[in-house]
C-alpha cells in the first residue's frame, strides 16, 4: 500500500484496492503545548465502516514527543457514522524539531456481501516548535 505525503500539513493514504481513504492532519506544535493530530478513515461506496467490529490506532512516538494515549479504541472516536470514523489525537512535545509518530489502524469495512478487515501503517508528521520565551509578553506600564 502506498503512502502519499504533501508538505501542506495533511497528506493521504490510499487503499490499493480503493475500499477506503485516510486522511491526516499532521500538528505544528510549540515546546510545552499540546495540539492535535487527527486520522480520518472514510470508505468509498459500496463500502461501509463497520460499527460493531473494533477500530483502534495504535501509536508510537518518539523521543521529544507524547501522545495522551497510546491505544486508542472506538470509544475514543471523536466523529463516527457509516461512512468515516476520525480519531483526534492530543499531542504534547518537550523539545523542538521535526518528529514522526508512528500508526497503526486496525478497522473492519463492509459491504452487503462481505466484510474486510484492514491493517494500515503510516506516520504522522509533527513539526515541534520551540517555546514562546515570557519575556515576548508585554506587561502593561504601571502609571
Amino acid at each position: 500500500m502506498a503512502i502519499a505525503l504533501s508538505s501542506l500539513g495533511a497528506s493521504v493514504a490510499t487503499a490499493a484496492d480503493a475500499l477506503y481513504e485516510i486522511k491526516k492532519t499532521e500538528p505544528k506544535v510549540a515546546v510545552g503545548t499540546t495540539g492535535t493530530a487527527s486520522l480520518t478513515i472514510t470508505a468509498k461506496a459500496p463500502w461501509h465502516v463497520n460499527a460493531e467490529a473494533p477500530i483502534t490506532v495504535a501509536l508510537t512516538a518518539p523521543a521529544g514527543v507524547s501522545v495522551q494515549k497510546v491505544k486508542l479504541t472506538r470509544a475514543d472516536l471523536a466523529q463516527s457514522t457509516q461512512e468515516s470514523a476520525r480519531f483526534d489525537i492530543p499531542v504534547s512535545a518537550t523539545e523542538a524539531g521535526k518528529k514522526t509518530i508512528n500508526a497503526e489502524a486496525r478497522f473492519v469495512l463492509c459491504q452487503a456481501e462481505a466484510c474486510k478487515p484492514v491493517k494500515e501503517t503510516l506516520a504522522l508528521a509533527v513539526e515541534a516548535t520551540p517555546a514562546v520565551a515570557a519575556k515576548d509578553v508585554k506587561k502593561p506600564k504601571k502609571k
